[in-house]
């Protein structure tokens, strides 16, 4: 799977610089094309000529060329890519890249990448576990990086703990993975949902509720990661995100988002319903700020558009659509109700009894059930992997 792919390979400063020789050697033996960036403090744990030798390019390591005054584009770098790999990412650059701090080479290269970005930090235990480097991991994760995990085991140090950078063998298969799993819904159109519905009571006020957005966000990426090209009509959300494969539909109210799926849905093969709709808006919405004057206010509300039913009735065949529900009672009993009155396929199964689940939180708890009634549990899990999952489980849906 990385036969003619196109690799930068970002090394900084850690001792695990040592493993970039053997990384570049397996890129180059899968039929890859490598093109190496060094900091400055890489070169002081291994030398250019080592990595120019196993990658047969030069090595970049300045904006500079030489004295002519020529330089590395690291534009024309970003684009030139397949795939973007920093191992090891040091502490000092994941601050960088999680900051947008631009001061060298690779992170002009890395801000400017438009490829997929795949960092495997390394570093001493107590370094990884400071509050300020697990914050910069989340957010790099957020920006729809692919962390790859370091591993437990003995540091330089001398400490054993968590903090050595993953073995190249395993960071080789997950790309290989990754561009193999990006073939499996090339062509096919998603349509996904995310976020809550503001409902108007004036100018002022609304009707919502406390859906962030991350879970339809991460399944919008993760769609895009297996080959898609995705459609997101995300409600009001400080989630972004900035993959090439996902566009970006915002707007407000249930109704919006109703005309927004509606107008999409015919040319849609896969279709992920992950937002928190509301159910009911105002009758009437008041022009001017509603003043408090009495002790109670009465609000006569009307339901919403039920975008899950409009879509199931007019799903044709071929067309795969996946719901989610939220239950707190007669779990599986209740999902499995709602997948079939609104003719979905797949129904992601959440329950507000599990710690960790349901708004607000970066973890995720699911349970995906079918349409001939087959169940499957996970474990709780960061949402990125839940999304993986629940993608994971669409593929077996086309394929089956």
């Amino acid at each position: 799977m990385l036969q003619g792919k196109k690799i930068v390979l970002g090394i900084t400063g850690s001792i695990a610089a040592y493993k970039a020789a053997m990384l570049t050697r397996l890129f180059v033996k899968a039929g890859a094309e490598v093109k190496v960036i060094m900091t400055s403090a890489a070169m002081e744990f291994i030398t250019p000529l080592t990595l120019s030798t196993l990658s047969k390019n030069p090595v970049l390591t300045q904006f500079q060329k030489d004295e002519t005054g020529q330089w590395n584009n690291h534009v024309e770098l970003g684009l030139w890519a397949d795939a973007l790999l920093i191992a090891p990412a040091s502490a000092n650059t994941l601050a960088k890249i999680a900051n947008g701090m631009c001061d060298n080479l690779l992170s002009a290269v890395y801000l400017s990448a438009r490829c997929p970005v795949f960092i495997a930090p390394a570093m001493d235990l107590d370094m990884l576990a400071h509050a300020s480097t697990q914050d910069n991991l989340k957010r790099i994760n957020s920006f729809g990086n692919h962390l790859i995990n370091p591993v437990h085991g003995e540091l330089a140090s001398g400490l054993v703990g968590t903090g050595r950078m993953a073995e190249p063998e395993e960071i080789i298969a997950h790309l290989a993975s990754y561009f193999k799993n990006k073939q499996k819904l090339k062509g096919k159109m998603a349509l996904v949902t995310a976020g809550p519905t503001y409902e108007a009571l004036d100018p002022v006020r609304f009707i919502g509720n406390h859906s962030s957005g991350k879970m339809g966000f991460a399944i919008a990426e993760s769609l895009a990661n297996s080959g898609a090209t995705v459609n997101l009509v995300t409600g009001p959300t400080t989630q972004y995100t900035s993959h090439p494969g996902v566009n970006v539909i915002r707007v407000t109210s249930a109704e919006e988002m109703h005309h927004a799926c509606v107008e999409q849905f015919p040319q849609t093969d896969i279709a992920v319903l992950a937002a928190a709709v509301a159910d009911y808006k105002p009758v009437k919405v008041a022009d001017q700020k509603i003043k408090k004057k009495d002790d109670s206010l009465i609000l006569e509300l009307i339901k919403t558009h039920d975008i899950a039913a409009a879509l199931g009735k007019v799903k044709h065949n071929g067309q795969v659509v996946v719901g989610f529900a939220l239950e707190t009672e007669q779990e599986q009993a209740n999902a499995f109700k709602k997948l079939e009155s609104k003719n979905f396929d797949l129904i992601v199964l959440n329950s507000l009894n599990d710690s960790g689940a349901g708004f607000g939180h970066d973890t995720n708890k699911i349970t995906i059930l079918d349409n001939i009634g087959n169940v499957r549990s996970f474990d709780l899990k960061n949402k990125k992997d839940v999304a993986n999952d629940i993608v994971t489980a669409i593929i077996e849906k086309i394929h089956a």
